[in-house]
């Protein structure tokens, strides 16, 4: 740029970056956006890999209960599965965690309440969620501004799918936690997607016998290559054979046929989250003495999941479907699967300028 005073240089980190914006319901565009910038506490990353998810379908459609509440509004930049580097940081952070290898937990609390400071900060009632909840730019960018608090360091063993992978893998983990498994129990995972294949890798590396019940077959796809059975939902019936029911899926109904299918005195792990109420009948809860343990967010997970990874017990790469560029984004989010996909749920998005 020129002006009266002579050429002035524009920097790497001075220059715009590219991000996916979401202006208003039902649109998505690529824009360039001000760099983000370290303040205090915080890092910069270069966003690697990220994930497209259920919860960017939903801001995108305006169902999310967050756009209705008015917890979100538009434009919204979304993104909250990711990795990448730290390329810089603000004040008060170690300059050791330049070039290191991360993922970041998406709930970021006040740390002041109650809940944060017992170790409860994604239930944090002011939190806001990385490209989900408040005003929190989202990781489908070129770069991320993150607290240091929230982040994980990544192995460099593991991929870039791997890597952007964690965020679901922490939800799936804390759902086999939440089962409480000993071994040997007959574990029944309602839905097919991401998450549901994460819970049920998880589960049998628990040493559990893992069903994955799904009404569409091309979900089911994957399901025997993490050691699990693979049910047509309607092939289930109704009695209530199983140990421990998670449901993963996103269907309204599906609580409901968890606390059917599960044995009496058994375990309901709810983790997934319907765009319309879910009903449950509290008399068959009570005459089964069954237990039921709802759950949000990956938080408390993250770590394990890193660990069960790197480790290679749960190789997650075959559920990245493919991978696009941030143009690609908008399609995704309406519906449209890209060109030549694979049978895994997931799309990931490299993010970085072509070239």
């Amino acid at each position: 740029m020129v002006d009266g005073r002579g050429p002035r240089v524009v920097s790497h980190e001075d220059a715009d970056v590219r991000a996916l914006i979401l202006p208003a319901q039902d649109r998505a565009e690529v824009q360039d956006v001000a760099p983000p910038r370290a303040h205090g506490g915080q890092v910069v990353v270069e966003v690697e890999r990220a994930g497209v998810c259920g919860t960017d379908v939903e801001l995108f459609h305006g169902t999310l209960s967050y756009v209705r509440d008015g917890s979100t509004r538009y434009p919204i930049r979304p993104g909250h599965e990711w990795c990448g580097r730290v390329r810089a940081v603000g004040a008060g952070v170690e300059r050791s965690w330049l070039g290191r290898r991360v993922t970041g937990d998406t709930m970021l609390g006040c740390g002041r309440c109650v809940d944060c400071t017992n170790g409860r900060h994604h239930v944090c009632a002011t939190r806001t969620e990385i490209g989900v909840r408040g005003d929190q730019p989202g990781a489908l960018a070129e770069r991320l501004a993150v607290p240091v608090s929230a982040l994980h360091v990544l192995p460099e063993v593991l991929s870039p799918a791997a890597g952007a992978l964690v965020e679901p893998g922490g939800t799936a983990l804390r759902a086999v936690r939440a089962a409480q498994l000993g071994g040997g129990e007959h574990v029944l995972v309602l839905g097919g997607g991401t998450i549901g294949l994460l819970t049920a890798a998880f589960a049998v590396v628990h040493g559990a016998r893992v069903d994955v019940a799904d009404p569409r077959p091309e979900a089911l796809a994957l399901v025997a290559r993490y050691g699990a059975t693979p049910v047509p939902l309607d092939e289930l019936g109704e009695d209530g054979r199983y140990d421990v029911v998670v449901d993963a899926s996103t269907g309204a109904d599906s609580p409901a046929r968890a606390v059917r299918l599960v044995r009496p005195a058994g375990r309901l792990v709810l983790a997934g989250l319907s765009s319309t109420p879910s009903m449950l009948d509290s008399r068959e809860l009570v005459f089964k003495d069954a237990t039921v343990v709802g759950l949000l967010g990956a938080s408390s997970g993250l770590e394990g999941a890193i660990t069960w990874y790197a480790a290679g017990e749960v190789v997650p790469d075959d559920l990245v479907a493919a991978v696009v560029g941030l143009e690609g984004v908008g399609d995704v989010l309406a519906g449209h699967r890209p060109a030549g996909a694979g049978p895994g749920p997931k799309v990931q998005v490299e993010p970085r300028r072509p070239g």
